[in-house]
């Protein structure tokens, strides 16, 4: 089994790696701050029109090429699409319910990518780690949805498209997995950003959406929050620690995301944090830094997942 190449990160690689987390994990509540100034879908056009810019140019600068190989554009078809409906549905259903419990839902994705990685990757199997991270984590989503009686319909109705945007999402991810070798990353993000803009441009205009009006100075603050911190400097930065550090190192740390976003929305939107929802996060935290810690990787899959 290939081990990660490089697991002394020492103390600022480990800063830097959990500061990183707690600004992607800051991403959901920026999404809220930007709907008080922008059209839910025309926010998500405008951010990913700026965001494909700044990575182009990047690319540019650094001399990329942008050419694609034959077969490539089918797959990122593929990919483009799931992504166009899996963005629309989260922005969608996040405009509906309370960042926290968006930012909660949206962690289902590990989880439900190691049930379809281990149905659909060859090799790709449960370990024993996996799979109690597995029941932590989807335990931690009933808590989310388990008291619903206070809750409005439409908070009811966005957890569930949410919900919905997620599995799109872990499926999409699974294909990319598949088809991931053959691409510069760089290409994947790029192209189905530009893909998603017109998409996400016809829904803001379909729906009576203003995309240039007088929005707040703390929407816009956020907005290119989203383009610049997350969208284009996140994924480069990302990118490279990864090559430094390996999936396990920088996997170790994802837990970060759900308690960054659950505390600064209660902190900076008033987020309503009950016992359900601090019982979700430790259990959805929990799940994730056992799926994701180094020693699940040397554990043998359970006999009943192994004899598959």
């Amino acid at each position: 089994m290939t081990k990660p190449e490089n697991l002394d990160f020492g103390l600022w690689g480990g800063v830097r790696i959990a500061l990183l987390c707690v600004l992607f994990g800051a991403n959901t509540v920026a999404v809220k701050i930007t709907f008080l100034g922008f059209g839910v879908l025309a926010s998500a056009a405008l951010r990913f029109t700026l965001a494909a810019s700044v990575i182009a140019i990047w690319a540019l600068i650094a001399r990329r090429s942008f050419r694609l190989q034959p077969g490539q554009w089918r797959q990122l078809l593929v990919f483009s699409v799931l992504f166009t409906t899996q963005l629309a549905l989260f922005y969608l259903g996040l405009d509906r319910t309370y960042a926290s419990r968006g930012a909660l839902l949206v962690n289902l994705l590990p989880f439900l990518v190691l049930v379809l990685a281990h149905l659909f990757i060859p090799g790709d199997a449960m370990t024993t780690h996996k799979v109690v991270g597995l029941l932590l984590g989807f335990a931690g989503v009933v808590f989310v949805l388990w008291d619903q009686q206070s809750l409005s319909g439409r908070v009811r109705s966005g957890d569930l498209i949410v919900l919905s945007a997620t599995l799109i999402w872990a499926g999409n991810t699974v294909y990319l997995k598949k088809v991931i070798s053959a691409f510069e990353p760089f290409h994947i993000v790029l192209y189905s950003m530009l893909f998603s803009v017109p998409f996400l441009a016809a829904g803001a205009w379909y729906s009576g959406e203003d995309f240039v009006s007088s929005p707040p100075t703390a929407s816009v603050l956020a907005l290119l929050y989203q383009t610049f911190v997350t969208g284009s400097f996140g994924f480069l930065a990302w990118s490279t620690l990864l090559k430094r550090h390996g999936v396990v190192a920088m996997h170790s740390f994802i837990f970060i995301m759900p308690i960054a976003a659950v505390t600064l929305a209660a902190v900076v939107l008033d987020d309503p944090i009950g016992p359900n929802i601090v019982t979700a996060l430790i259990l959805i935290v929990a799940g994730i830094f056992v799926v994701h810690s180094p020693a699940a990787a040397d554990l043998p899959p359970p006999p009943e997942l192994n004899d598959r």
